[in-house]
């Protein structure tokens, strides 16, 4: 397994070590101990599996202390673009985001630590998105910023992507109070 980092601190990619020959192949999509040597030392308490179609958009999400999440990410089947934002109030890349493209043939996972607001386009046909999550789901909790706020600026790479109700009206980011 490797680590990648990102342009924003505690924001990494995940390479796992794939072993493939003729009958297909196989990879430990999580083992604690080779998490814990690469710092990564969380306990994953809920997994959560979403099966969209291509063009849909599920975001910017993000659950409030004390039911903060932390998210390892990956897709089974299909493909998305993954898109994180730093909503750490005194974090020096608060506002800032990255991304990646996660697919079922690369199997990169990405690492969302609490504090940041998530959110993804599918890319293909029937995607299949799973992640293991720190802390259990509380609806009280939850929150969200406009997917396509024009302060952050993201680059989503579509123009009229398929959104739940929820993510239609959710605040932008100069009307967001960081609970973080």
């Amino acid at each position: 397994m490797e680590i990648i980092t990102t342009k924003i601190p505690d924001l990494l990619i995940v390479k796992p070590t794939v072993f493939e020959d003729n009958r297909g192949y196989f990879f430990e999509s999580y083992n604690k101990e080779q998490f814990l040597g690469k710092g990564i030392d969380q306990n994953f308490v809920q997994d959560n599996e979403s099966k969209s179609m291509k063009g849909v958009l599920r975001g910017l999400h993000f659950q409030a202390p004390p039911f903060a999440q932390g998210k390892l990410v990956r897709v089974m089947k299909g493909a998305v673009l993954d898109v994180a934002v730093d909503i750490r109030k005194n974090s020096p890349t608060y506002g800032q985001w990255a991304s990646i493209e996660l697919t079922e043939s690369n199997k990169m996972m990405y690492w969302v630590p609490p504090g940041f607001a998530h959110g993804f386009v599918t890319l293909e046909d029937s995607t299949v998105f799973f992640y293991k999550c720190t802390n259990v789901y509380n609806k009280a909790s939850e929150g969200s910023i406009r997917w396509n706020d024009p302060d952050l600026n993201i680059d989503w790479n579509i123009k009229n992507p398929i959104l739940s109700e929820k993510d239609q009206i959710s605040p932008l980011f100069k009307d967001f109070i960081s609970p973080f």
